[in-house]
């Protein structure tokens, strides 16, 4: 069998914000087939991580290497949910890396922003205004507008805070399915059930790596006591809570 390929690779990085280290000497990889779940406290440096990946954060040391097109996802709170304009046409402006400004789409753009939209089950709201969706909703067009650029790599920054159960569900169908095709998914999250239900392997940051396995991970006392300062181990079973 063939190893997956390294989609990412994340080596000794560290990144200085208004004279304060947020990441240091932090390292890790995501591969194709895997989603990768990345947690720790507030302040821990996770959304840091990801702008330095994009190249939205520059880093004072390390080095960060991606493979093809990258995917973000941002928290919900920091899109402009009241810009006059419909869900289809927010999903493709996920295309615009690859469009270029003020360039009209070609069908192949269309194409990939209509997959996108059937992806993340929002066929039926396509040309409902973006302003008058739900909270879950929101999150879904989030995740369609990066996969609209065709990514292999998926960076997604918090996506089950503040959605329903039913939105939990689809994401996690929508992302077992993206890592089972290839792709490879990291993702920053604070429910830690969420991550031990849908993650492969799990990274616990504390500014830099403090651990890094399985999702039995986070059964761990020890492990957990060391990235959040204290017990937040929790059961991995069905129901447990967050």
């Amino acid at each position: 069998m063939t190893a997956a390929e390294t989609l990412l690779r994340v080596a000794s990085l560290s990144v200085a914000l208004g004279g304060r280290t947020a990441v240091q000497d932090a390292s890790l990889t995501v591969s194709g087939g895997e989603l990768v779940g990345l947690l720790g406290p507030n302040g821990a440096g996770k959304t840091t991580l990801l702008r330095a990946v994009l190249g939205l954060a520059a880093s004072s040391a390390g080095r960060v290497t991606a493979v093809g097109p990258v995917g973000y996802v941002p928290q919900r709170h920091e899109f402009a949910w009241d810009f006059p304009i419909d869900v289809a046409g927010t999903v493709l402006s996920g295309r615009t890396g690859s469009v270029g400004w003020l360039r009209r789409p070609k069908a192949h753009d269309r194409a990939a922003a209509d997959e996108a939209l059937e992806l993340a089950g929002l066929t039926d709201l396509r040309r409902r205004p973006i302003g008058e969706l739900s909270g879950g909703q929101r999150q879904r067009v989030l995740v369609a507008r990066a996969l609209a650029g065709e990514p292999r790599l998926l960076l997604l920054d918090e996506p089950f805070t503040g959605v329903d159960v039913p939105t939990q569900e689809l994401l996690d169908e929508l992302f077992g399915r993206l890592a089972a095709n290839g792709r490879g998914l990291l993702m920053t999250t604070h429910d830690l059930a969420a991550a031990a239900r849908t993650c492969t392997r799990v990274v616990l940051l504390n500014r830099t790596v403090v651990a890094e396995g399985g999702p039995e991970l986070l059964a761990d006392p020890e492990q957990m006591l060391r990235a959040f300062g204290l017990d937040r181990a929790i059961r991995t079973e069905p129901g447990a809570a967050a």
